[in-house]
């Protein structure tokens, strides 16, 4: 069934006929695809996750239902908590159809719902826009990674927030989204030397006259910053927008620039921390000695330096590139795992299985260890040969990683000189870390449903054991309960949910 725009929907369709026409009849044909796209992501938190106002759940005929606080009830398929296809048009709430998130979370009638609902509305928008931008079949096949990465268009593959962007005109998004593969232009702050915190090492041509250049991202200028204040970059600050969008790499080369953005991305502000930046070189000096434990399967990427103005809104880090760590002349690449949909070699079981075992093998040595890798698919990479078999591994990013004392002294590792919210023994915040982020992020979107998901499990029993095996094997598996926390503004910190675990079959 047609349904007409939404007021969110018709917005971007007026803004993209004064900006950018020729997209206008590919956008209007993916709204469908999108609705259903931000319901499917709704129906597995509505499924699955610990809502207060869901009181109880019973299968159906042909699938759950959803016994609501108040006596309603909502009706929908049977939910696959790893599909990353689509398989939701409709869902009944008291026998009347809802095709859209947004229209359904209004008419639950939730606290903090309105919010909510006008973010799924914007949504379902910004991501029929960036499908409407997708390459088509007819595109020259990626080359450099961050080509890969311009190709994961649906941004997170389970959160209903899964392409919100708040506070980004049509135009804006058209400017610096990486789906939309356009070279975007970083500007400089200049803060004088006494006034910032400088850690690692922060490069000259970023220095001037005893001042700091900081990279400054353009919406960043424009919506957070005084535009006086900032100047045009140097050269080389052209730059490919990755899929954190506000991680460029340089046109040029060199080191990736992570900038601050004080905008809602799905559902984090991504600034940057006073407390990221002062830990930033001691965490990556740390992870390059442990990786050395790892017989070359995993590489770290080196934080080269980070610079903050004692401002989450003004700050930046300078990011080895994942590239180092392949061999080029040998044929080798390097993929975001969140990129591995458009590989196809990746869609054979038998390559599945294999990508399984060593992510899992290497990311619960770590664990193991006493590191706990936020391995989702932004974060973790796989360097892959020439035949584009599953090599090894590259994460990047330390900022939000777990380390635990207790682990690393029961391995003789020296403790890094660290305090704050990086660093606990608590086994069940550690292993939320991993498991949350690998196994029902990168691999379950990898693998795509439930079915499959069990099938590149199969051999994990025969894993090297360790103290957390047990844990991963015998219970449910720990999910982000992300559309809980976007309803629960008051509570701070992670929620989690549980879902099932194809190995011990629920």
């Amino acid at each position: 069934m047609h349904l007409p725009p939404s007021p969110a929907e018709e917005a971007v369709a007026a803004e993209l006929a004064d900006v950018r026409p020729s997209l206008g009849p590919s956008y209007a044909a993916a709204l469908d695809g999108a609705r259903a796209a931000v319901l499917t992501r709704l129906w597995r938190a509505l499924a699955f996750e610990p809502l207060p106002w869901v009181v109880g759940r019973e299968p159906t005929s042909d699938g759950l239902a959803l016994l609501l606080a108040g006596g309603a009830r909502l009706e929908g398929p049977q939910p696959d908590p790893y599909a990353t296809e689509p398989y939701v048009s409709e869902l009944l709430l008291d026998g009347r159809p809802h095709r859209r998130a947004a229209r359904l979370v209004t008419a639950l009638g939730l606290p903090h719902g309105e919010q909510f609902a006008a973010e799924l509305d914007g949504c379902t928008a910004s991501l029929a826009l960036s499908r409407a931008g997708r390459p088509t079949g007819e595109d020259r096949a990626p080359q450099a990674t961050w080509e890969w990465e311009q190709r994961v268009v649906d941004g997170h593959p389970y959160h209903p927030n899964c392409r919100s962007r708040p506070g980004f005109s049509v135009a804006e998004q058209l400017a610096y989204a990486p789906e939309h593969r356009p070279v975007v232009e970083l500007g400089l702050v200049a803060v004088r030397a006494e006034e910032c915190l400088v850690t690692g090492d922060w490069p000259q041509e970023l220095r001037d006259a005893g001042r700091v250049l900081v990279p400054v991202h353009p919406w960043q200028a424009a919506h957070v910053l005084k535009q006086e204040r900032v100047r045009p970059g140097a050269a080389g600050f052209a730059a490919h927008p990755l899929m954190a969008l506000r991680t460029l790499a340089p046109v040029d080369g060199g080191a990736h620039v992570k900038t601050a953005l004080s905008a809602r991305l799905t559902s984090s502000v991504r600034d940057i921390s006073v407390y990221s930046i002062e830990t930033a070189a001691a965490v990556s000096a740390f992870a390059q000695d442990l990786s050395e434990r790892l017989d070359g399967r995993l590489h770290i990427t080196r934080t080269l330096g980070a610079t903050t103005a004692y401002s989450p809104d003004l700050a930046a880090v300078l990011r080895e590139p994942p590239e180092v760590y392949a061999n080029a002349a040998a044929g080798e690449r390097v993929l975001p795992v969140a990129a591995l949909a458009s590989f196809g070699p990746a869609r054979g079981a038998a390559w599945r299985a294999e990508f399984a075992r060593l992510a899992l093998s290497v990311c619960l040595r770590v664990l193991e260890l006493g590191v706990a890798l936020e391995a989702h698919g932004q974060n973790l990479l796989v360097v892959l040969s020439a035949d584009g078999a599953p090599l090894r591994l590259v994460y990047r990013d330390l900022a939000d990683i777990r380390i635990s004392p207790v682990r690393l002294a029961r391995h003789g590792l020296p403790v890094p000189p660290l305090s704050g919210r990086l660093v606990t023994d608590d086994v069940s915040v550690l292993r939320r870390k991993l498991f949350g982020s690998l196994l029902t992020g990168a691999l379950g979107a990898t693998v795509g449903s439930a079915g499959a998901f069990a099938e590149a499990l199969a051999e994990v029993a025969a894993l090297p054991a360790t103290s957390d095996t047990g844990a991963l094997l015998t219970g449910p598996l720990p999910t982000k309960a992300l559309t809980l926390m976007r309803l629960s503004p008051g509570v701070p910190g992670d929620q989690w949910a549980e879902l099932p675990n194809p190995l011990v079959g629920g």
